[in-house]
């Protein structure tokens, strides 16, 4: 479940490149993923950063405070359906990597909030693989495969799939 060391310093480039002001990450788990997007945030810049469990939360709060970006990471517990319409920003990026059900939820409450040209990346878009199998029994890897054709049948937004471990949909808002 945490984003290995590659798939972190991809996240950190690019979120380097993008220079966001305002990020929101769902599904935080240990908070590795947090601390490389934060890497790129503008000097006034925050994360978001929301997390179901309250178990991971305690831990990921224990890394972010070991961390340089204490100061611009804010952790929500609690349900990210919930928490998303509560959160008065826009939004310059946007991770989702939580549960995979959900992904075209999440992306609906986002997408308005998500500033022009501003990115979603949603990861684990392979589900170890079983999005590719003639039928799939896993409620998860179903969530995801339906994610998937929904992203691709969108007109409003640009993708592209980067074949980085388990799969990285980065999209970008028209």
């Amino acid at each position: 479940m945490l984003s290995g060391h590659l798939q972190g310093k991809v996240l950190e480039m690019l979120s380097c490149m993008i220079r966001p002001k305002r990020i929101l990450e769902i599904g935080t788990f240990m908070g590795y993923s947090a601390i490389c997007l934060a890497k790129g945030l503008t000097e006034d810049g925050q994360l978001h950063t929301i997390e179901l469990r309250e178990e991971e939360a305690a831990k990921a709060k224990e890394f972010f405070a070991q961390s340089q970006y204490f100061s611009k990471i804010i952790l929500h517990v609690g349900s990210a359906l919930n928490i998303i319409p509560s959160l008065e920003e826009t939004w310059d990026l946007v991770f989702i990597d939580a549960d995979k059900p959900a992904y075209i939820d999440y992306f609906n409450l986002v997408l308005p909030k998500l500033r022009k040209n501003g990115f979603i990346f949603a990861d684990n878009i392979f589900f170890h693989g079983q999005v590719f199998e003639k039928e799939i029994e896993n409620k998860s890897a179903k969530g995801i495969q339906a994610f998937n054709d929904y992203i691709r049948q969108r007109t409003d937004i640009e993708k592209v799939v980067l074949t980085l471990r388990d799969g990285l949909f980065l999209i970008r808002k028209l």
